[in-house]
């Protein structure tokens, strides 16, 4: 079970806000692993995983990226889940499954990756209001919902005014803010956004924020940090996929990949 104060003194001891994101794309894992599809990504994670555990506090598995190899898929997620639980079972696991619906579809939801499998978070869109998100409270469990994203469509619809001038991703923020507190609660806040980011965290100051963009779509991580972190000092997790996962192809790939989650302490 995961709290606010306990992921705040996770991070004080281990002076590192680095979530890494197992965004695996079986295209991409270098070619001195080989087998079948579930030894190459489970190797490949595994790798990963130990090489940068002593340096992160969270890891992050992309669940699109796993469903995209079928029901081979659905299998390598929960062992890759599994062995991080039970290898580091300190770390703060989350599903980023970007799931929400009405009541009792979100309820199967928040069985599958907050019961059945072994997450201490899932991540949500918050668009459907907020009874398509209370089924994902459950105890000791986070839910992470999208406030701003880091991509370019973030434009659309996040960043657009509404009646009162504001745009939507603070009414996001002040909506569900006012419901949850931050031990129940985390919001998606992408690095790409730069000084946006201080807004959001003067109308969430407690609550921890999941930052994607830095590294490979170019956020600027002393800002985000800078921006990000809490009066405790923590409050941040900062997702590193791509730079890491893929930091070299050579058969040592791993020690590359330690080397970059390095860059994340604080």
């Amino acid at each position: 079970m995961f709290t606010k104060n306990s992921l705040d003194q996770l991070i004080l001891s281990k002076r590192t806000v680095l979530c890494v994101g197992l965004d695996t794309d079986p295209m991409k894992i270098p070619p001195c692993i080989t087998g079948t599809l579930q030894q190459r990504v489970l190797e490949f994670n595994q790798k990963i995983i130990h090489a940068t555990a002593p340096r992160c506090v969270a890891f992050k598995i992309n669940t699109a990226f796993y469903e995209a190899m079928g029901h081979e898929g659905w299998y390598i997620l929960m062992k890759t889940a599994l062995y991080i639980k039970e290898q580091y079972p300190s770390a703060f696991l989350i599903a980023d499954a970007k799931r929400a619906d009405i009541g009792n579809t979100s309820e199967k939801y928040a069985r599958a990756f907050l019961e059945e499998m072994p997450f201490d978070a899932i991540t949500a869109s918050p668009y459907m209001g907020i009874d398509s998100i209370q089924p994902f409270f459950k105890e000791g469990k986070y839910i992470i919902l999208l406030a701003l994203t880091s991509n370019k469509g973030a434009m659309d619809f996040q960043l657009q005014p509404m009646a009162d001038g504001r745009p939507l991703y603070q009414h996001v923020l002040q909506k569900f803010s006012d419901h949850y507190d931050e031990d129940k609660l985390m919001f998606v806040a992408g690095a790409t956004h730069g000084e946006i980011l201080k807004v959001i965290r003067s109308m969430v100051p407690e609550h921890y924020l999941l930052v994607p963009g830095v590294g490979a779509q170019g956020g600027d991580l002393s800002l985000t940090l800078q921006a990000g972190i809490n009066s405790a000092g923590a409050g941040l997790l900062i997702n590193s996929s791509r730079e890491i996962l893929y930091a070299s192809n050579a058969e040592n790939f791993w020690e590359a990949a330690a080397i970059v989650s390095e860059k994340y302490g604080i």
